[in-house]
């Protein structure tokens, strides 16, 4: 069944894009996938986004969030924002790397001095100009989410010091920086879609796996994964994207209250981070994990030579240049 909207002239499949016609031709409905369960504090933040934007607009905007990959994987749903088919996301940057080639610095190991340093980089100019480099691919950037520090999580040994990777298969995003990085530190990277990442450690397909606190936490790894090293090899931010069929849709004025919205949904999000990862620590800990900090030296050394590569793309060495140079 079709239906078309008076007020693009576009044919709009039902419930997939904008909510706007049949008795509601005044209301903006986006619909926003994601992967993350409904728990986690990025969901908490999109759901309060949606109603800072119904806040802002007086009703007549409006955003359904649909969390645990209802409408499908990060990399499906960057490709259904492509066509206009979703209206938002959100994706770990390392899932744009394929998509935005800018987004590939973020995927680079201990890129980031500290956490001023990061948040620096997000809030000022380098950071918008990477948001915004998504448009000719169809995908409109509007903020960043923290996804803190991904550390390795193992079944049979702790990972203290690089050595300690050799011989295991890591599961890593799809993202060709993550590959290289687990490789350089002599792992075996294996990617493989996260829904299906609890059955593969079961079974043994890999014997461990990377990312942060709460996402190692709420999917539930911990009760196969008892070695949390937190050497904290990456600071990938999650991006919240909008189709760009969508954002050119919008009239100015929407435009300005949907990006505050998600301006003011990272600030609150950020603030869920900080007591999410003590919460989720203390929760694996509880559960039996053993939590170790290794020599992050010793990590930092070998993966160097992962930037000695971006010197033949100038683009991304020169991001590289302008992030470590930045004050923070």
């Amino acid at each position: 069944m079709q239906l078309v909207c008076s007020k693009t002239g576009l044919l709009v499949v039902i419930g997939i894009l904008l909510g706007g016609c049949a008795g509601q031709s005044d209301v903006t409905v986006i619909k926003l996938g994601h992967g993350l369960d409904a728990a986690h504090s990025v969901h908490q933040a999109m759901v309060f986004m949606g109603e800072r934007l119904e806040e802002k607009s007086g009703g007549s905007m409006r955003i359904d969030v649909y969390p645990s990959q209802q409408l499908g994987t990060e990399r499906e749903l960057l490709e259904l924002l492509q066509i206009g088919s979703v209206g938002m996301t959100k994706v770990s940057s390392a899932a744009l790397e394929g998509f935005v080639p800018q987004f590939k610095v973020f995927g680079l190991p201990y890129l980031f001095r500290d956490d001023a340093h990061r948040f620096h980089v997000w809030e000022g100019e380098i950071g918008r100009e990477i948001l915004h480099s998504g448009q000719r691919f169809g995908l409109q950037g509007v903020a960043y989410y923290d996804a803190g520090y991904r550390s390795f999580y193992t079944k049979q040994r702790p990972v203290e010091s690089p050595a300690d990777l050799r011989g295991l298969k890591i599961r890593v995003q799809e993202s060709p920086v993550a590959m290289q990085m687990v490789q350089s530190l002599g792992g075996s990277p294996t990617p493989i879609a996260w829904g299906e990442l609890y059955t593969a450690l079961q079974q043994g397909i890999v014997d461990g796996a990377e990312n942060n606190p709460p996402s190692f936490y709420l999917s539930r790894h911990y009760e196969v994964c008892k070695f949390y090293s937190l050497d904290q090899h990456t600071a990938v931010p999650d991006v919240v994207l909008v189709s760009m069929v969508v954002w050119n849709d919008l009239t100015p004025q929407k435009k300005q209250w949907l990006q505050e919205a998600a301006d003011e949904s990272a600030v609150y999000q950020r603030e869920l981070w900080t007591e999410s990862v003590e919460e989720a620590l203390a929760a694996v800990r509880e559960a039996g994990v053993e939590i170790s900090h290794p020599d992050k030296a010793a990590f930092r050394e070998v993966v160097q030579v992962l930037y000695e590569t971006y010197r033949v793309e100038p683009e991304l060495h020169g991001l590289i240049q302008r992030i470590r140079s930045l004050e923070s």
